[in-house]
């Protein structure tokens, strides 16, 4: 398709706009950024990236990125995605946000929303392009480039942030033209959300887990697992491998939401704890009822 097909056809693509139709680019390549790049250069995209790491780009640049994300590229890219850690996303599009082709869309893959959602919108008000707070619900316990894969996002929902100052209609013609550029990647839903509200919520679905395998670990008793574990232990202690300084990152900028999430928790561990220790059979086998009945009723929604 031409260019200015496509901007006859989506309001949100001025006259002006510089970049090539389906052009996409990716800062970092780690887990996240670098199964984007396979996704969508297996999807026919045509993909530039940006790696801290030189050797990662150059490995890339053989299996599924087409050229560097720099000062001369990020302008001819309909689509960037930002899969660094936060500050760093945040440096880097301050930096390059002049660059940014008017009616290009920015988005973010970072686990929390408010911080990085503030200081990009902020950014992108003084541009011609969009930026959209993104957040894809799928990854593994590992990290890096060697980790990535094509099919990552396959049936993942895609929780999206986007910007409530800017005209209804020309929100969702973004929306859709993101949709479709990123169509390869084969998300299940896009789920629509404030930044506030996608906090809360994945400090509970997310951060507190993370918490709560890598805590577990600490016991002991991890030491002389094996012959004695099955499928508990394994479900349980999948994400206490994780990348701690990301983790970090993530559990200081969600401090407030993910803190009352523990807080939460130990409250009713401390339930248990007291009745176990008081040998008291009747309130223990409440406590254990309780919590098998909220979980079916939450499987049942």
């Amino acid at each position: 398709m031409a260019q200015n097909d496509t901007i006859d056809q989506h309001p949100s693509i001025p006259a002006d706009a510089t970049f090539v139709p389906g052009r996409i680019g990716i800062l970092g390549l780690g887990l996240m950024g670098g199964s984007f790049a396979k996704a969508l250069h297996q999807g026919g995209s045509e993909v530039y990236a940006w790696n801290r790491t030189k050797a990662t780009l150059e490995l890339a640049m053989i299996e599924c990125v087409d050229g560097e994300l720099d000062v001369d590229t990020v302008g001819t890219c309909e689509l960037v995605i930002l899969a660094g850690y936060p500050q760093v996303s945040v440096e880097w599009l301050q930096k390059m946000a002049p660059r940014v082709s008017p009616g290009a869309i920015v988005i973010d893959v970072v686990g929390v929303k408010r911080s990085i959602c503030d200081a990009c919108f902020a950014i992108a008000q003084d541009h011609a392009w969009t930026f959209v707070g993104c957040h894809p619900m799928a990854g593994t316990q590992y990290s890096g480039f060697a980790h990535t894969r094509a099919n990552m996002f396959h049936n993942a929902p895609m929780v999206v942030v986007p910007p409530a100052d800017i005209d209804d209609f020309y929100r969702l013609d973004v929306l859709e033209r993101l949709k479709g550029l990123l169509e390869p990647c084969g998300f299940g839903t896009f789920t629509l959300s404030t930044a506030d509200h996608h906090d809360q919520v994945i400090a509970f679905t997310s951060q507190l887990a993370h918490v709560v395998s890598n805590a577990y670990v600490k016991s002991p008793s991890a030491r002389v697992h094996k012959g004695f574990s099955a499928g508990s232990y394994k479900d349980l202690t999948r994400v206490a491998r994780l990348n701690a300084q990301m983790w970090t990152e993530l559990f200081l900028e969600d401090a407030d939401y993910l803190s009352a999430e523990i807080g939460i928790l130990i409250d009713h561990l401390q339930q248990y704890k007291d009745a176990i220790d008081k040998g008291d059979a009747k309130t223990l086998k409440e406590l254990l009822a309780e919590g098998d009945r909220r979980k079916k009723e939450i499987d049942r929604r």
